[in-house]
Parts: C-alpha cells; structure tokens; sequence
C-alpha cells in the first residue's frame, strides 16, 4: 500500500505566500524521478504555520497531480481532535490516499487520550491512517501496546516512527505484525530500519535526492543486503545529518534552493539557516554528486 520513497514535501513560498505553480513543479520532479509516494501539509510542509486554506490547497494540489500515480498521504494532524477530523474529512473527500496523523503535541494527553484521539478521527473517515509517532516533536511516545490497540481499529494500517529507537521496529512487528506498515521518519536510519522489517521511509532528503532515494529504497526491496544500498546510504549520509542541523524544514529549504528547486523563504518562528549550516549542506550537496 504504502512502501518505498515517500518525500515529506516542502511547501515553497514566495513574498511568505504559498507559491502554488513552484509546488506543482516539485511534484512533477518527484513523479519523474521515481518517488513512491507524497506527503503534503506535514512538518516539512511547515504545516504548524499554514492557514486552513492553504493546508487543503497544498493537499488538493497534491491530489490534482498525482493524478492518482503515487499515493498520496494527507498530513492531517492537529493537537485539537475536532481539527483534525475537519482537516482529514476535506483531504478524504479532496482524494487523499491515506492520512499522516501526528500525534497530539503541547497537551501532553495520556495513552488512553491518544487511543481516543485516533479513534475518533478512525470513525470519522473511511481511508487509511499511518499514525506519526515523534516524541521529540510532540513529547508523548506512543507506546506500542496503544499502537496495537489501534491496529485493531479498520483504517489504522501503519507508522511512521521517528522515536529513533530502532528497537521499536522488532517490537512493533512483533506485537501487530508483518501486515502492520512501518515506515520510518529517519532518514540517517532507513537501510538498518528497512533490515528489521520496515518497509520504506517518510523522508526529508527526498527532497532534493528523490531519484538516489528511490533507487536505495528499490534495491533494499530486492535484496535486503543491497551494497548498492549500501553505496547510496553511504553517499547520503553527510547530507541526511546536514539537513537537521538547524529545524527542519530550513535547511532542506537551504538545499532546494541551490538546486534551483524552491526558495529558501521559511515562515516564522523559522528562520533560514546560518552559514555555517549553509557550508555544511553546500558541502554534502557536492558529496552526493547532486550539485
């Protein structure tokens, strides 16, 4: 369903407007380069600083351009359920895929709060639901027992698990199973992750490496002990650790920018990166052989 490379996308703006014909051209650089799926309006997407409008918009343009080739997985999350469910309702009807669904940030809810807040969202819509687990964005980890307890709902199907703790794949499959979709929002972490059981990355380098993404995810499929994976992880590495130095999504912006892909322009409280970030993305740009 849901498997491979899939780009948690920039939303590019210009004079702090969404700069729609810029996003419709980032997709088509996806389609054209082997991604496997998209992700719009989700952290990456600066989601936190969108107006309602422009979340759908973004969303709906996604749909549009796909075109139905490569899912697409709506970012609908929001620490207010009702929000959520009206964001994830407009994105089920707009055509959505799927729905990326983080988990609630700054209330602190409990499990029992998560399971409900899921839950609710789960009967409100008819499509799938990849739960995004980030507790150094959100501060609550989901636990796995929850995580299990939700499966057992009819559209949860996955996770997109950026605790970091690739323990959490073993513990994961064995608790729902080789069905039960995981994907990780590591990139630094996709090759060992994908050799536990995962099937594919929500990523940021995908980006501005969409074809060297893909192709890493591709062989992985194929053989799990790839040393063409190998090769490709190996050549992406400075560049997965370059692109978090400063908060996402600046730094991925920085190297959009210097591949003629986007703007730099983040909104605030974001801001664009210092230059010693930009050296350091300059520098595994070059690394990657991608500039």
């Amino acid at each position: 369903m849901f498997k491979g490379s899939i780009v948690a996308l920039i939303t590019p703006f210009n004079n702090d407007k969404l700069n729609e014909e810029n996003y419709v051209k980032l997709i088509h650089h996806h389609l054209e380069n082997g991604t496997n799926g998209v992700v719009p309006a989700g952290t990456t997407g600066e989601s936190p600083t969108l107006s309602h409008s422009e979340h759908n918009k973004v969303i709906e343009l996604a749909i549009k351009e796909c075109k139905g080739k490569i899912p697409v997985i709506a970012g609908t999350g929001s620490n207010s359920t009702s929000e959520a469910i009206e964001l994830s309702v407009h994105a089920e009807k707009s055509g959505a895929d799927g729905l990326l669904i983080v988990t609630p940030y700054y209330n602190k809810p409990t499990q029992e709060g998560l399971y409900q807040h899921y839950k609710k969202i789960n009967d409100s819509v008819g499509i799938p639901i990849v739960i995004y687990n980030i507790p150094s964005r959100s501060v609550i980890d989901m636990s796995v027992d929850t995580m299990a307890k939700l499966y057992e709902l009819k559209n949860i199907v996955g996770v997109k698990d950026a605790t970091g703790d690739l323990s959490r794949v073993d513990k994961q499959l064995k608790a729902m199973g080789k069905d039960f979709i995981q994907l990780t929002g590591e990139d630094g972490n996709a090759l060992e992750f994908y050799r536990r059981g995962g099937v594919g990355c929500i990523g940021v380098t995908a980006n501005v490496a969409p074809k060297l993404c893909s192709e890493f995810q591709s062989e992985l499929s194929k053989n799990i002990n790839s040393k063409r994976a190998e090769e490709i992880n190996k050549l992406l590495l400075p560049l997965h650790n370059a692109l978090f130095i400063e908060s996402n999504p600046s730094p991925v912006k920085y190297a959009a920018s210097l591949l003629k892909l986007s703007s730099p322009t983040v909104r605030l409280p974001l801001v664009e990166v210092k230059k010693k970030t930009k050296d350091e993305v300059l520098k595994a740009l070059k690394f990657a052989k991608l500039i």
